[in-house]
C-alpha cells in the first residue's frame, strides 16, 4: 500500500472490508491495545500500520498530512515498529518492548507499539503481560498474530481484537485481473492462496504451481504403510516446497539489489541492510510454512471426497483429516518440517488407486 492520493490511511488496504471498519471505528475513541489476527497476506501488517497513522493523526487518519505519511513509510517518530528476527521472540526483544513502551512521545501526546508476528512470542509472554495490560495512558500496543496460540491466550483477553478472515477467492481475482493477470491464471493462483494477496500475487507467475498440486493430491495413493515409502515422499515434498519458494526468491533478490544501488548513491543510514535481510528470512519461512498449508489442503480434500464416497473407510478417512488438521495448526510454531510430514504420512490411511 502506498500513501498516494488516499481517500483516508486505510484506502488501498487490501483486505476485508470487516476488519478495516473496525480499525477506522476504533481510531476516533481508542484502549491500550489491539490485536490484529491474521496472516500479513491477509491485509493485517499493512492494517497495523494504517491504524497507528490513525491512532496520531489529528483528523483521525487523512492519510495525507506528515503523520500520516510518515506511519505509513514506518517513519514516524512516535510508532516502533517490532519484528522479531530470529524463530521466536526473546527475552531482549521482550526487555526492549518494555523499555520502549515506558517512554514519552516525542511530537504528540501519544505514540503506538506496533508488535508483528507476535504468534512467535513463546515463554516472554508473561514479561509482557503487565506492560501489554497496563501500558502509560500514551502508550497503545497494537499487536499482529498470524493466529492465536496457547502462549498467547492471556495477552488475546487483554486486548480487542480485530480479526482479519481470508479473502474471498472472487475478490482475489478482481484483484489480481485488475493489475494485469489474465484471468485464468488469476483464478488458478487465487485458488491456491487461501485467501491471501501476497501468496496469490507470487503464485500467478508459478509455472510449476499444478505439478505441485498434483504431487500432493497423489500422496494418499502412494502410501503403503512402510516407511522407506514415507521417506520418499518426504523428500519429494521438501523438494518441492524448496522449488515453489524461487519466485519470492528472485523478488528478493532484486529488493537487495535496489538497496545496494540506494546505499551506493545516497549512504546507509542505520542497518537498513540487515533490518532487510532480517525481514526477508521472515518472508521465507512464513512461504515455506504457506506451501506446506497449500499441500495440506490438497491432502485434505482427497480425503474429503473418500468420505462422500462412504463405505468402510470412513472412519480412517476422518483421522486422517484429524491428523491433516493438526499438522496444520503445528506449522506456527515453526517446527522441523521434515518430521512433520514423516509422522504425519505415517498418520495416514492410504487410499485405493
Amino acid at each position: 500500500m502506498t500513501s498516494g492520493d488516499l481517500a483516508d490511511v486505510f484506502s488501498g488496504l487490501v483486505a476485508r472490508p470487516e476488519a478495516i471498519g473496525q480499525l477506522r471505528a476504533a481510531a476516533t475513541h481508542p484502549v491500550h491495545a489491539y490485536l490484529l489476527v491474521g496472516p500479513p497476506g491477509r491485509g493485517s501488517h499493512d492494517a497495523a500500520m494504517a491504524f497507528a497513522g490513525a491512532l496520531l493523526c489529528a483528523e483521525g487518519g487523512c492519510g495525507h498530512c506528515r503523520t500520516c505519511r510518515l506511519a505509513l513509510a514506518g517513519e514516524h517518530p512516535d510508532v516502533s515498529l517490532f519484528e522479531p528476527e530470529g524463530a521466536f521472540l526473546l527475552r531482549s526483544d521482550a526487555e526492549e518492548i518494555i523499555r520502549v513502551a515506558a517512554r514519552s512521545p516525542v511530537e504528540g501526546d501519544r505514540k503506538v507499539l506496533v508488535l508483528t508476528d507476535f504468534h512467535r512470542v513463546r515463554e516472554v509472554g508473561p514479561m509482557l503481560l503487565k506492560t501489554i495490560e497496563e501500558p502509560p495512558a500514551s502508550t497503545i500496543f497494537v499487536i499482529v498474530a498470524d493466529t492465536v496460540v496457547p502462549e498467547l491466550v492471556t495477552i488475546a483477553s487483554r486486548c480487542v481484537r480485530v480479526t482479519f478472515d481470508p479473502i474471498p477467492e472472487d475478490m482475489l481475482v478482481s484483484l489480481l485481473v485488475g493489475r494485469g493477470v489474465v484471468r485464468e491464471k488469476a483464478l488458478a493462483a487465487a485458488q491456491a492462496a487461501a485467501g491471501d494477496f501476497t501468496r496469490a500475487s507470487l503464485l500467478v507467475g508459478d509455472e510449476h504451481l499444478a505439478s505441485r498440486r498434483s504431487f500432493w493430491a497423489q500422496v494418499p495413493r502412494r502410501l503403503d504403510e512402510t516407511g522407506a515409502t514415507v521417506a520418499v515422499l518426504t523428500e519429494e515434498a521438501l523438494t518441492l516446497v524448496e522449488e515453489a519458494a524461487g519466485p519470492l526468491r528472485v523478488a528478493q533478490e532484486e529488493a537487495l539489489r535496489r538497496m545496494e544501488e540506494h546505499v551506493a548513491t545516497y549512504g546507509e543510514r542505520g542497518s537498513g541492510r540487515r533490518r532487510l535481510e532480517a525481514t526477508q528470512r521472515r518472508e521465507l519461512r512464513r512461504h515455506r510454512a504457506e506451501e506446506l498449508r497449500f499441500g495440506l489442503a490438497v491432502l485434505a480434500g482427497c480425503y474429503r471426497d473418500a468420505l462422500a464416497v462412504g463405505g468402510s473407510a470412513t472412519s480412517e478417512a476422518l483421522a486422517s483429516l484429524d491428523a491433516i488438521q493438526r499438522s496444520a495448526e503445528n506449522l506456527v510454531r515453526n517446527p522441523s518440517e521434515s518430521l512433520l510430514l514423516q509422522a504425519l504420512f505415517l498418520r495416514l490411511s492410504p487410499l485405493g488407486a
